[in-house]
């Protein structure tokens, strides 16, 4: 079984492939039926405009996150349910983008999408914007679970990227589906050497990361 999403992108590389620092892969190269929606390449995120440093629709991981979330895909083959990857690899200059925005009060074009309930003064307080994010060591990445039947993603109770206590791993208030197709997120991402974030239900690390220290900001292209 090969899931297939209408809206997601296929890689096709014409001409030179573009240089990585040593250590990272294009997860394509490893996982080709991996399906990737990095929502800051696009318009559908919580600025609301493509953020600065992604330049592409290609995921990007260190080798060996990618190696641990091939192990995960195809766990979720078997149960005729496949990944979806919203971000993984994200450069130091989209985290400053993000700093920028949340400095511009005014600009809550996506507020009701996003955080509802959140004043934009607190983002900062409330860790839901930092001026380092794991993202740019390479080995985080987020994630869901896309049903191979109906080819769209499982329903988690909260939308990507939602501020709020809705995303929270452990949230009470959804429905009894609804924290199963959590607990699946993260049973399956735990057992082949992930880490959960627990107030974000889509947000994981690999245990060992490579660069734990690093924060990298060459581009997504």
């Amino acid at each position: 079984m090969k899931c297939y999403v209408t809206f997601l992108l296929v890689f096709v590389c014409f001409g030179a492939i573009a240089q990585l620092p040593e250590g990272f892969v294009y997860v394509n190269s490893v996982i080709p039926d991996l399906y990737v929606e990095l929502r800051y390449n696009t318009k559908n995120n919580f600025v609301g405009e493509r953020i600065d440093g992604y330049q592409s629709n290609k995921l990007i991981l260190t080798k060996e996150a990618a190696l641990a979330l091939k192990q995960v895909q195809e766990a979720l083959l078997s149960k005729n349910l496949c990944l979806l990857v919203y971000d993984g690899y994200r450069p130091q200059k989209a985290v400053n983008h993000f700093i920028r925005w949340a400095k511009k009060l005014n600009d809550t074009i996506n507020k009701q999408t996003f955080y509802p309930d959140v004043d934009k003064l607190n983002l900062f307080v409330e860790d839901y914007i930092a001026i380092r994010s794991g993202h740019s060591k390479g080995s985080t990445i987020d994630v869901t679970i896309i049903d191979g039947n109906t080819n769209k993603p499982l329903d988690m109770g909260s939308n990507y990227d939602f501020f709020g206590e809705a995303s929270w791993v452990d949230y009470k208030n959804i429905t009894k589906t609804q924290k199963a197709n959590r607990q699946l997120l993260q049973e399956v991402m735990l057992q082949f050497g992930f880490k959960n974030y627990p107030k974000e239900w889509w947000h994981f690390t690999l245990n060992n990361e490579p660069y734990p220290s690093t924060y990298f900001d060459f581009p997504v292209k």
